[in-house]
């Protein structure tokens, strides 16, 4: 997937001015967060779930090579075999080997955010294989050439208008007439023009939420079915996942599946936990005749040992988006790459480099949130930090804003001289307001101001409030 996440500034400021995107993300708030916020009441062991997810995660990501080691060699006791992939190149070519080899035409797809980040439906047209998205957010924004802009709702980002608009546009061969006003309409369309794609499949793409070294098998969370439509349908099964989606045990899977669904969507356990394990056997009723595991690196490797390390705890559950003020002024897109709102903000920096991600990680109001509520307990506001670090460091950061910083810097480190700079500019913001509370032109922040109004100091800074309290304490003991 091609980045530009470069602009996300003018990405951010074209969202914003975006009337039937900004409709759809108020959304949000009624469909994830109250949702997410009762299921975890209804569990009085959420928070202890959420320390043993952590630790599980922190386990697996110090013992990675043993455990993935581990489930290669069980995939292959199960009759499939392992690509190990470097690069989103090499994936890019291990699936197109596989799908050679069986001399696939079409190749049916779950959701699968690996899939975007390596850019394989483009591929495979290029070579000449149809690709089709068999989830509906992933149908729909495929029929309108977008990409996802949520981790869990690909399509949060259109309403059903545009739906229908899409639908009647691709599905010429249907009635004009039809009416397609209601959900219900556009679903049963959908499911209509899946079936025959499920059918003609050659080949199956899945992503995988857990990879399970104990017994080899992959895990896929959905709410409509299409995974599994996907991976038992066609003669060949392909699972295209990254190296930290491993995990030790089943027990461990079932630990953090408890609050995946609970964190993404607010349900005690998707409708469908799909555990995959090889190919069909001679006794099974269905499943492909073969079965691959394409496991990506494409950086995550570069990560282990590192600040950034606690990112590849992340089981993509999209808390942290439905949470993020940011996110939800300006969507997924704005933010120019696969991955949006703060795990976005901290893993796309991490894939494709500081130089082209650098904005992403200032891009928060640090409310803290995002750490809240992920049920992995990821300090996502702390890696931010530690990226604008990086990008001081290598002086990506503009010369205005670097030269603040060495000034702020400056001056914290001389308390004398901060009082006497901070009192002084007090003054000065409440001389220039002329009486009123609000600020709308600032010196030196029309950043600021240029969007939002700066409130007036109150008359003297915060340490002399202090001081003038802890006197007035005095007098009253003394008293």
């Amino acid at each position: 997937m091609q980045s530009t996440a470069r602009r996300f500034k003018q990405n951010a400021h074209e969202a914003m001015a975006d009337a039937p995107l900004q409709k759809a993300l108020g959304n949000i708030k009624h469909g994830f967060i109250q949702k997410r916020r009762k299921a975890a009441a209804r569990l009085p062991e959420f928070e202890a779930l959420r320390d043993q997810a952590r630790e599980i995660k922190n386990h697996t990501l110090a013992h990675l090579d043993f455990y993935l080691e581990r489930f290669e060699q069980k995939v292959v006791d199960n009759g499939g075999t392992v690509h190990w992939c470097r690069t989103a190149e090499d994936a890019r070519r291990a699936i197109l080997s596989v799908c050679r080899l069986v001399g696939a035409k079409t190749v049916t797809k779950g959701k699968t955010m690996i899939g975007e980040e390596i850019g394989i439906n483009d591929f495979l047209a290029e070579h000449g294989i149809t690709p089709v998205e068999t989830d509906l957010g992933e149908y729909i924004i495929q029929l309108r050439n977008e990409t996802p802009s949520h981790i869990i709702a690909p399509a949060i980002h259109v309403n059903k208008e545009q739906v229908a608009e899409a639908f009647r546009k691709e599905h010429t061969h249907l009635e004009p007439g039809r009416l397609l006003d209601d959900p219900p309409q556009l679903l049963a369309e959908a499911r209509q023009e899946m079936r025959d794609k499920f059918l003609a499949a050659d080949v199956g793409i899945t992503g995988a939420n857990f990879l399970i070294a104990e017994t080899g098998s992959s895990v896929i969370v959905t709410n409509e079915g299409n995974g599994d439509l996907t991976q038992t349908l066609p003669r060949v099964h392909i699972v295209l996942a990254s190296l930290e989606k491993v995990v030790p045990t089943l027990e461990d899977a079932s630990t953090i599946l408890r609050v995946l669904a609970r964190s993404a969507t607010g349900q005690e356990f998707s409708v469908y936990t799909t555990f995959s394990t090889g190919a069909r056997r001679a006794d099974d009723l269905d499943g492909p005749e073969q079965y691959h595991v394409v496991l990506l690196d494409n950086g995550r490797s570069d990560m282990i040992g590192t600040e950034f390390q606690e990112m590849l705890r992340c089981i993509r559950c999209g808390a942290c988006l439905n949470h993020c003020p940011v996110y939800g002024a300006v969507g997924g897109h704005a933010y120019g790459w696969v991955y949006s709102g703060p795990m976005g903000a901290v893993l796309t920096p991490s894939l494709i480099g500081i130089g082209e991600a650098g904005h992403l990680p200032n891009a928060s109001s640090f409310c803290g949130r995002c750490e809240e509520v992920c049920p992995m307990r990821i300090p996502l506001p702390k890696m931010m930090r530690h990226w604008r670090e990086r990008e001081f460091e290598r002086q990506i950061r503009p010369t205005v804003a670097r030269t603040g910083l060495r000034l702020w810097a400056f001056m914290v480190r001389r308390p004398w001289l901060y009082r006497r700079l901070t009192g002084f500019a007090v003054h000065m913001l409440a001389s220039w307001a002329h009486g009123g509370a609000r600020l709308q032109r600032l010196p030196m922040a029309k950043g600021w101001t240029a969007y939002r109004e700066f409130p007036v100091p109150e008359g003297s800074t915060f340490v002399d409030q202090w001081r003038a309290h802890q006197r007035q304490i005095l007098e009253e003991e003394l008293a």
